[in-house]
């Protein structure tokens, strides 16, 4: 296992572990991240931890192409069921993402500290908010980072109202150009929207 310095840099990605466990500690400065993410790394660790860095293989995706709409989602659109918009609130969606409940989760692994960076991500203009709307309340949205060529890396997603989650995600796919959606990890939510894996390899060239 690697112990990351000051120093910003990582091990080749063919050095991580089964489970795609990579390195540990760091820091979450922007220079860090972005260099992580364009690498193919993403950091992923609960409140008590230190600072953990992944890379999976295989990825879990999404080729906007190939997004899948349900019968049953098909009405909310055609009726306008929510707003949608893009960057409005960033830090209240990240802040209700590290809030809401999960399954099977423990805590957050949305941490204070990683607020923190992935606004300041946002500042820069790498980070991106979608909001979802109904009679002007923030009922669900979604996060995540643009790193460039094509590749939007997508973090956590939140839901006060049925569907809205998704809704605003169908909604930001088919009104972007993003050649890839990198999901990380596999959900059976996303998997029902189209995802499916492939090899970190392959996922390296689209980066």
């Amino acid at each position: 296992m690697y112990f990351l310095n000051d120093k910003i840099e990582f091990p080749r990605v063919s050095e991580a572990s089964a489970d795609g466990l990579l390195a540990i500690g760091g820091d979450l400065n922007p220079e860090r991240i972005l260099h992580a993410y364009n690498s193919g790394i993403f950091p992923w660790f609960e409140q008590e931890e230190p600072i953990l860095w992944w890379s999976p293989d295989p990825r879990f995706v999404i080729f906007p192409e190939e997004l899948k709409v349900s019968k049953s989602m098909k009405p909310l659109f055609k009726k306008k069921r929510f707003k949608v918009t893009k960057n409005k609130d960033f830090r209240s969606v990240i802040t209700n993402c590290s809030e809401a409940y999960r399954e099977g989760q423990n805590g957050t692994w949305i941490t204070d500290n990683m607020i923190e960076a992935y606004t300041k991500l946002h500042e820069l203009g790498y980070a991106i908010s979608v909001e979802v709307w109904q009679d002007k309340v923030l009922v669900g949205g979604l996060y995540g980072v643009d790193v460039g060529n094509g590749v939007f890396c997508g973090e956590s997603m939140f839901t006060k109202v049925s569907n809205a989650s998704k809704y605003g995600f169908i909604h930001f796919v088919q009104n972007s150009n993003y050649k890839l959606i990198d999901c990380q990890l596999h959900t059976n939510h996303l998997e029902s929207l189209g995802g499916t894996y492939i090899s970190r390899k392959e996922f390296l060239r689209f980066l």
